[in-house]
């Protein structure tokens, strides 16, 4: 294992665009923060297919990707001190938009970079702060986004370059809590339409069964600062369907963050609730 005789227990979170840090690792984030780890968090791309002031859409009229970038640089450095994040690097690709979009065709979009290009830049981070953990998304991204796979892509092609044996992990949501989610939205707006039969099915696809999840990390008491965190990204609230919710549901549903773990050198037993279970 790494050597850290001289230096903290740290976290690496990396992320395709600013707020994703909030949603499934917004907890951990604080969490660890608050027991004097490290907390370093990489995020890929720019956020230029966020929505633009007032709401306007990527390809509207008076939607500006510079513009929004800065912009959500700014949310992005905000919910960073909501969360009390030691460390933000930004690599600053193209946003490549949802899956089908222009942008993913665009040169210089994330989607569009040569993994090696983006691994070596991230393997470079990761000699400098040495993580003990590494999260990252899963090999679908997730739910499929373009830049959520692509994070997967060089996050993990990043530890292969490198000397470091992190433990690693992948995002997730067991789909016990998908259900709930849902619910949970329904009882806090009774007329929102029923989805259709194939966009059910899809969501049903999403995440895990509850017992192929290997780690529980209980972030209730933190899920303030997370929901704070995610009210930072104000530009994208119409996007971000967690906020209906109100604070204290939130912390109710959003309580608990999930992972699958996919390398450990420590050889923690499983399930186990904290990330840093064998390095402690």
């Amino acid at each position: 294992m790494t050597d850290r005789t001289d230096r903290p227990l740290t976290l690496m979170a990396v992320h395709a665009h600013p707020d994703d840090e909030a949603t499934s690792t917004g907890g951990v984030l604080a969490r660890y923060a608050a027991e004097g780890f490290r907390t370093v968090l990489v995020t890929c791309t720019d956020g230029g297919c966020g929505d633009g002031p007032g709401g306007v859409k990527p390809g509207e009229p008076g939607h500006d990707p510079a513009a929004v970038a800065r912009m959500r640089r700014k949310e992005l450095q905000e919910s960073c001190e909501v969360l009390k994040i030691s460390d933000l690097e930004t690599l600053d690709y193209a946003d490549s938009g949802m899956m089908g979009w222009p942008g993913n065709d665009a040169p210089g979009s994330f989607w569009q970079t040569p993994v090696e290009e983006g691994a070596a830049r991230l393997a470079d981070l990761m000699r400098h702060y040495r993580p003990d953990v590494v999260v990252t998304y899963d090999e679908n991204g997730f739910y499929g986004h373009p830049d959520h796979i692509q994070a997967h892509r060089i996050t993990m092609a990043a530890v292969a370059l490198t000397d470091l044996t992190p433990k690693v992990y992948w995002t997730t949501m067991p789909r016990s809590a998908m259900q709930r989610f849902g619910e949970t939205l329904r009882e806090l707006d009774p007329e929102m339409p029923e989805p259709d039969p194939e966009e059910t099915a899809a969501m049903a696809e999403i995440g895990l069964p509850d017992d192929e999840i290997t780690t529980w990390v209980d972030t209730t008491a933190f899920s303030g600062q997370k929901f704070d965190s995610l009210v930072a990204h104000a530009s994208q609230g119409e996007n971000i369907f967690f906020l209906k919710m109100g604070k204290e549901k939130f912390g109710e549903v959003m309580g608990m963050e999930t992972f699958v773990r996919v390398q450990d050198p420590t050889c923690a037993p499983l399930p186990e609730t904290d990330l840093f279970a064998g390095l402690r």
